[in-house]
């Protein structure tokens, strides 16, 4: 379990300028990286921020839960998954494999593509479908100009803008120092509070806690642990490995009427997930397992947005064998052995999907 402690860095891979004799020798990269993240100003055309699909007021996902897949700068184009939560990004470990256990852990975005955070920042500015941007020179032409410039200066250095490649880097650092800091990781859900003795669950939410970790009902504990670290850390309801849960297609995910420069086999499109980024057909379908953390803000769900409520969620894991759902969207390396029949009452549902929805920051006991 990474430390919490880690969310008060103020850097990611290259220290900010701390020269004492510097007036802005104590300029914090975090403020800096909360301007960048809310600026408008940094996509082509202007209008979109790392804001506008990370947004707080729906735990920073995309605040739009009646589309599957966000949009761009320019309206008219969409990416082809659901965007994820920037909460809590901070502890996933750099994407590696692990020996031991045989599988791929760790990294950003749902195919663990960047390694880290200030690797994802990088992206979305130079994708065409989000933020457009034709070069990095027209990103740092852009940030040189801001009011913030001088800020910039002061946390990096005087003439960092001279260095295209290296400004861009610094600009994804002070990002992802951001990212890591007390706002996107509060720790302040009830149910945080409910392990450190300041609340009380209701008896509705217990039920939920016991069958969330019960390995013989629910078992969502598998991949989401729910308990504190021996350390003391408080769980991420993560464990950042990557599985294929047999998810269907949506449908209605836009992606598929996207112009063929975007997407060239349309509606015959197949995501596969973390296979093509490692090279391996036996990790096709699979997907990072997400933070349950503010899960309740951040409809809707999985990769493609195919699932509106946790309601449904929890009913397709408990019943995608024995009911009639639509067939998964990649069939190879299912996971057949934690989902699909678990057996679960409506009842039962419900208690998990309350007991989730006590994961939500800003809880006030």
């Amino acid at each position: 379990m990474i430390m919490t402690a880690l969310l008060f860095a103020t850097g990611c891979g290259t220290e900010p300028n701390n020269d004492d004799d510097d007036p802005g020798a104590e300029a914090s990269a975090v403020e800096l990286g909360k301007l960048l993240y809310f600026d408008e100003q940094l996509s082509e055309p202007p209008g979109q921020s790392c804001a506008s699909c990370h947004s707080p007021d729906a735990g920073f996902a995309d605040p739009d839960s009646d589309l599957p897949v966000s949009r761009g700068a320019t309206p008219s184009l969409v990416g082809n998954r659901n965007t994820p939560t920037a909460a809590y990004a901070v502890f996933s470990p750099d994407f590696h494999f692990d020996e031991d256990e045989d599988l791929y852990v760790g990294g950003q975005f749902w195919d663990g593509r960047a390694v880290d955070l200030a690797d994802q920042a990088k992206g979305p500015f130079l994708n065409p479908i989000e933020m457009a941007n034709p070069s990095k020179a027209a990103v740092i032409e852009k940030i040189a100009a801001s009011s913030y410039a001088a800020l910039f200066e002061r946390v990096y250095g005087e003439g960092v803008f001279a260095d295209v490649e290296a400004a861009y880097d610094r600009m994804a650092e002070a990002i992802a120092a951001f990212e890591g800091s007390a706002e996107l990781n509060r720790f302040s859900s009830k149910y945080d509070y409910y392990l450190r003795g300041e609340a009380t669950l209701t008896e509705q939410e217990l039920r939920g806690l016991d069958l969330f970790e019960s390995e013989t009902a629910g078992n969502c504990a598998a991949c989401h642990p729910s308990s504190p670290e021996p350390d003391g850390s408080l769980p991420l309801f993560t464990d950042f490995t990557y599985d294929n849960l047999g998810v269907p297609a949506n449908a209605d995910n836009p992606f598929y009427d996207m112009p063929a420069m975007f997407n060239p086999d349309g509606a015959a499109y197949i995501d596969l997930g973390l296979g093509p980024i490692v090279g391996d057909s036996t990790q096709d379908g699979k997907f990072k397992v997400p933070t349950l953390r503010n899960i309740a803000l951040t409809s809707p769900y999985m990769h493609n947005g195919v699932f509106a409520t946790l309601d449904e969620v929890v009913r397709f894991y408990n019943t995608r064998d024995t009911e009639s759902w639509d067939p998964p969207e990649v069939t190879a390396n299912v996971n057949v052995d934690e989902l699909g029949d678990l057996g679960l009452t409506d009842q039962e549902v419900e208690d998990i999907v309350v007991f989730m929805e006590t994961l939500t920051d800003g809880y006030e006991p």
